[in-house]
């Protein structure tokens, strides 16, 4: 007679501690086995990117939260990329402060490389500010680029999540951040917003992703603390992902 998994004090079911426990065992396994490493296409520890536009910088200050909340899971591995404006450089160098933005992040941050890179990440996290209520073009020419991609689904159960900033209080927040998880749908990505999965999210961000309204200030601690929660929410998750696939049934 079959038993039930979920009776015998619980003998069938799984919880967090027995994921961690096995996690922690892995660890210590791979010290002596090359099996468990970022070479494997079955590894545990999650390799996340912050993929992001900004032209002011507020939405980089969301970026830097968000990598911020994905580091602070165990394992996981978190790379944060700019993308180059592009825009000519006499239209930026028209508009004030704009070449000096610029200057500052193209410093501070590491540019994206060939599209093919993102192929090697377990999640993404993609952001751009709106532009009439959809992603910037920057951001939309990325992801135009994943053909390639598409075609030998290579981006098949990744996670995907995004997050955006707009100037007004109406100005595209969730119409902007719809516009980004719908080619992650088409790639057949896994979507984690961040819902209302914690506190922070009633005082900050949207249930769709982070969001802040910047008008000339950059997003408040509220947006900050819903971003972090985003990205530790999308590691924890890509580390279930993950781990789940490196075991075979």
């Amino acid at each position: 007679m079959g038993r039930n998994p979920s009776s015998a004090g619980g003998a069938g079911r799984r919880g967090a501690t027995d994921y961690t426990a096995e996690i922690d065992a892995a660890d210590r396994a791979a010290v002596a086995s090359p099996i468990v490493s970022r070479t494997s296409s079955h590894c545990i520890m999650p390799k996340i990117l912050v993929l992001f536009y900004s032209r002011t910088g507020h939405t980089a200050a969301l970026a830097d939260a968000i990598a911020e909340g994905a580091r602070s899971v165990r394992f996981a591995e978190v790379d944060v990329r700019r993308i180059d404006d592009l825009a000519p450089p006499a239209t930026i160098a028209s508009v004030p402060g704009w070449a000096e933005s610029r200057a500052e992040l193209a410093a501070k941050y590491q540019t994206h490389g060939p599209i093919e890179e993102l192929a090697q990440y377990d999640a993404f996290l993609l952001g751009a500010p709106t532009r009439y209520g959809i992603m910037a073009a920057e951001l939309k020419n990325v992801i135009d680029q994943t053909g390639p991609l598409w075609n030998r689904g290579a981006l098949v159960n990744k996670v995907g999540s995004a997050f955006t900033s707009v100037a007004t209080a109406h100005g595209g927040h969730e119409t902007t951040l719809w516009s980004i998880m719908t080619p992650m749908a088409n790639l057949g990505m896994i979507l984690v917003p961040p819902g209302y999965s914690d506190p922070v999210m009633f005082a900050g961000g949207s249930p769709y992703g982070a969001t802040a309204t910047t008008g000339a200030a950059g997003p408040n601690e509220k947006d900050l603390a819903a971003a972090r929660h985003q990205g530790r929410r999308v590691a924890e998750v890509t580390g279930w992902v993950t781990h789940a696939k490196s075991h075979h049934h």
